[in-house]
């Protein structure tokens, strides 16, 4: 069975992909450490192969194989592709292959919708999208999922990439309003929700702009050297991750307020398995919890990978049955 980006993303509706990673933080799932492997690639820049393997035993076996061939754009084509290959975890049986790219988007916005569903506040209106790419496209309707939003903004450093971001929602029938480019600490002081997914390199959301009760998805940085909140943020907030293991030593905005002093580990509150498994209320466990500000920082795990593909292969052997 093969399954392409379209074909994926209708077998992942946002709510049982949202429940499924809920699940999945639950489940014994094995997660070995990724494979990094650099290649060689003629006159072009050094290519890199990422093996990202999951299984729970007796039942599945994954792996998401990517490539970042840097060299793709100076042939205006994309640099990185990505693929996941699902098997049976008793034979080993080859069961389907999908597009990977789409996955990792979908499980990416549908963990941020998760940690909302913990961690922002039950009334939440207005969520603000911080950065225009392809990921807010999959962020807001997924955040849209577990909370009655009112009203959704959108920021972004260029007007085009806000105005194509703001016409793909309106074809799903998702109004959404642009935030001028001097308008973002305005705007984030009006939000309950604030959801980031940008390549900054330096903080953009400033923990003074942050009022009480808000709740801050933070997707980007993804890389040591790039931050999109300040230390205050981390100061003020609450904070949750992904995984502990993932994120101290894969984000900048992480490792660099624990390095200069500003929080420890310690301050991490809990990650997906404390909450999905009850261990941790979210909000509902912090003191002054309506007034409270919650800061979700994720990175990504192969345990998202292995949920979304199980629940693609499932939902479309259904459709074949």
């Amino acid at each position: 069975m093969y399954l392409s980006a379209d074909q994926v993303a209708a077998c992942l509706p946002w709510e049982d992909l949202i429940n499924a990673l809920d699940e999945a933080f639950t489940r014994d799932i094995v997660v070995p450490i990724r494979h990094h492997h650099h290649m060689h690639v003629g006159d072009d820049p050094d290519a890199t192969l990422l093996l990202m393997p999951a299984w729970i035993e007796n039942e599945y076996v994954g792996v998401k194989q990517v490539n970042v061939f840097p060299g793709n754009n100076k042939r205006q084509i994309p640099g990185l592709t990505s693929h996941y290959l699902l098997s049976c975890g008793r034979t080993g049986h080859h069961l389907a292959e999908m597009d990977g790219n789409t996955i990792t988007a979908r499980r990416t916005a549908a963990a941020s919708a998760l940690a909302s569903r913990y961690l922002s506040r039950p009334d939440a209106k207005t969520l603000l999208m911080v950065g225009s790419g392809r990921m807010a496209t999959h962020l807001i309707p997924a955040h849209l999922a577990v909370r009655d939003i009112e009203r959704v903004l959108v920021w972004g450093i260029d007007d085009n990439s806000v105005a194509n971001c703001i016409n793909t929602l309106a074809a799903e029938g998702i109004t959404c309003e642009q935030v001028a480019v001097d308008g973002l600490a305005e705007a984030v002081a009006q939000a309950d929700i604030v959801s980031c997914a940008t390549l900054a390199n330096h903080p953009l959301i400033q923990g003074d702009w942050l009022r009480p009760g808000t709740h801050l998805d933070l997707v980007g940085s993804f890389t040591p050297a790039m931050r999109e909140a300040d230390n205050a943020v981390m100061t003020r907030g609450s904070v949750f991750v992904d995984t502990r293991a993932g994120a101290l030593k894969e984000t900048g905005d992480l490792i660099d307020p624990i390095r200069e002093g500003a929080i420890t580990e310690q301050d991490i509150l809990a990650e997906f398995r404390d909450l999905c498994g009850g261990h941790h209320a979210g909000r509902a466990g912090l003191s002054s919890a309506a007034e409270a500000i919650t800061v979700f920082k994720s990175v990504g795990t192969s345990e998202e990978d292995l949920a979304a593909a199980i629940l693609a292969y499932r939902q479309a052997t259904r459709h074949t049955d």
